[in-house]
Parts: structure tokens; C-alpha cells; sequence
């Protein structure tokens, strides 16, 4: 009996495990690169509720996204603002990082998921944001 009540707690975190995660993306309604973004999270296994928005800034005030981290879009996940190109990797470290309200990719570096144009890439990095409003960088990626 033992052995079945082992099974049955694996299979039941395996399903929990394999549950899609959804992120709530705002962009503005005629940018291609937001959904080129959109496409590289479908294709890591989000979930995405596309929402058009004619007014981004108040969006990104609303999520407390400050200037200097802006980009063309922004995504919400569990609580937490996704600016920019942040790949998906960086988006699943970020779940377990509760002390930051959230991570960018500020501008639209070349290379970043939703900017891919042939082997190009800039350097850049993943920043994320603290409660008290300081940066820590959580990844960089080298140009090429």
C-alpha cells in the first residue's frame, strides 16, 4: 500500500509541475517585436493573455516599471512586471526571487528574444528591481 501512496504523491507533483504558466502581456497594438516575444514564451510553455493597450506609459506607472527600465512591452506574472525582452528562462528564475518586484530588459537590445535579426546579438542583461527601488543584475548575455 505504501508504494501506491508514493506513486500517487509523484504523479500528483508532476502534474502540478507540468502546469502552463500564464503571463499577462500589454503592448501596443501595431509592434511586430511584441509578438515575436509572445511567440518565444508560447514556445517555452507560457500561457499568454495578449492585452492591446493604447496608452503603454500608464500601464508601466501602473506596475511601478520605471523609466529607465522601459522597453515596448510589459508582462505580469505571478505579481511580478516582466519588462521587455526577458527570455523565458530568466522569466522562470523570477518566480523564485519574491524580494523583486519584477525584470526588464531595458530598450530592444538585437538578439534579445523578439529582436532576433540572423546570428547578431548585443550584449545585454536581465535587471532586476527590489522593493526598495534598487537594481541587481540577474543575467548577462555576451554579443557575439
Amino acid at each position: 500500500m505504501r508504494p501506491l501512496i508514493l506513486l500517487a504523491g509523484l504523479l500528483s507533483s508532476l502534474s502540478v509541475a507540468a502546469e502552463p504558466l500564464t503571463i499577462d502581456v500589454h503592448r501596443d497594438p501595431n509592434c511586430g517585436c511584441c509578438k515575436a516575444w509572445i511567440s518565444h514564451l508560447q514556445d517555452n510553455g507560457f500561457t499568454v493573455n495578449d492585452h492591446v493597450e493604447n496608452d503603454m506609459s500608464a500601464v508601466k506607472q501602473r506596475l511601478g516599471v520605471p523609466p529607465r527600465l522601459a522597453s515596448c512591452h510589459t508582462g505580469v506574472i505571478s505579481g511580478q512586471f516582466i519588462e521587455g525582452h526577458v527570455p523565458a528562462a530568466d522569466i522562470l528564475k523570477l518566480r523564485q526571487r519574491p524580494d523583486l518586484l519584477g525584470a526588464a530588459v531595458p530598450g530592444m537590445p538585437t538578439g534579445s528574444p523578439g529582436m532576433e535579426y540572423g546570428n547578431v546579438r548585443d550584449a545585454y542583461q536581465v535587471i532586476g528591481l527590489d522593493k526598495q527601488g534598487a537594481e541587481q543584475i540577474i543575467n548577462e548575455y555576451p554579443a557575439n
